[in-house]
């Protein structure tokens, strides 16, 4: 089993993937709530997008440009379904903090995300229980892609909340 660890400020626009303190990849917005990402793991380039409304997200290779996988996130369904190179994997959100998650295949789970501090600053673990998967540098930045996108699902909420409040 990998073990990697990956951190990013709430209010920064670049998320980091260390394994053995070393950076081994990397996740960087245009702005902090950008729709656009440019992505980098052991090696390769990607490209990152989401909708207007954060419920599709989309992962492209960096070269070509070709769209490697996309996904729905529905915020009130705890799973969603991603299909790559013809493989189903599901994204199961394991509880209600969204501070873990994981994406599984046929049952297991394959990868393994934990969130260790809420919104203060997002740092965590990626436990990797797979090592020769081609799907894999894919499934971990899509796993770290869509709990951006749910902080700022959350963040956005927060703020409509404190807006009907006041």
């Amino acid at each position: 089993m990998e073990k990697l660890f990956w951190t990013k400020g709430i209010f920064k626009n670049k998320l980091t993937i260390t394994r053995n303190q070393d950076q081994i990849g990397n996740i960087e917005w245009k702005n902090m709530i950008s729709p656009d990402a440019v992505a980098n793991l052991k090696g390769r380039r990607f490209l990152m997008r989401r909708d207007f409304f954060l419920s599709r997200l989309e992962i492209s290779d960096a070269n070509n440009q070709a769209v490697l996988a996309s996904i729905m996130i529905n915020l009130f369904n705890p799973k969603s379904d991603v299909v790559i190179n013809g493989k189903r994997f599901e994204l199961e959100i394991k509880n209600f903090w969204q501070s873990r998650w994981a994406w599984k295949f046929n049952g297991e789970e394959i990868v393994t995300f934990q969130s260790n501090e809420l919104l203060s600053k997002d740092k965590g673990t990626i436990e990797v229980s797979i090592a020769n998967c081609e799907e894999m540098e894919i499934l971990i930045l899509l796993g770290l892609f869509v709990r951006n996108q749910l902080i700022l699902f959350m963040l956005l909420l927060l703020i409509i909340v404190l807006i009907v409040i006041i």
